[in-house]
């Protein structure tokens, strides 16, 4: 059976109604990417959040960090596996085929990324951005300790933070919403 046949149970703004930045940014991802994510059809629901969320994306996900790229989308889908969010399992788990040119890799962190055989860094890595999510009152000196042993610098660990938080913020509005991931992404990178 395939996926529901819409962005989010609320109606996406028609594109014409959009401001001139906002059309100007979609046509830029559906450029770059051949398809606009139905994450940012969704923000457009509010404009003034779009540009927010756009921005924060770019930052936390693609702007400088100790971190590759491939890391924080890693943990996006291990915090997204945790709060078993369909829409970032299937496109973040899309990203992390693409970038590590391993499709085992992705299917292994969306089902349990215990599984993938991962050491050290990304261990110690994708085992925080967990705990920060299900268990985040439990997080202490110690989980930190772990990461500076893995080789992870303060900024580093501001980083996974980052990421793992900003996550499980997107996790909890792609869930309210029923939003769905872009058809495309299903095929990508097998």
């Amino acid at each position: 059976m395939p996926q529901p046949d819409h962005v989010m149970n609320l109606k996406v703004p028609d594109f014409d109604s959009l401001d001139d930045d906002v059309k100007k940014y979609l046509n830029i991802c559906k450029e770059k990417l051949g398809i606009i994510p139905n994450v940012l059809l969704t923000y457009t629901f509010n404009q003034n959040k779009f540009r927010t969320f756009s921005r924060m994306y770019n930052e936390v996900v693609l702007g400088t960090s100790g971190l590759s790229v491939l890391e924080r989308e890693m943990i996006a889908v291990v915090v997204s596996s945790c709060n078993k969010c369909y829409y970032c399992l299937v496109a973040h788990g899309q990203a992390v085929r693409e970038l590590a040119d391993d499709p085992e890799l992705g299917e292994l962190l969306v089902m349990n990324w215990r599984a993938a055989g991962l050491e050290g860094r990304h261990f110690a890595m994708l085992e925080y951005a967990e705990k920060l999510t299900k268990t985040p009152e439990l997080i202490s000196n110690e989980d930190t300790f772990k990461l500076t042993e893995a080789g992870f610098s303060e900024a580093d660990l501001f980083d996974i933070a980052d990421v793992a938080a900003f996550f499980n913020y997107t996790n909890r509005m792609a869930l309210s919403l029923d939003m769905m991931p872009n058809i495309e992404y299903h095929s990508k990178n097998r």
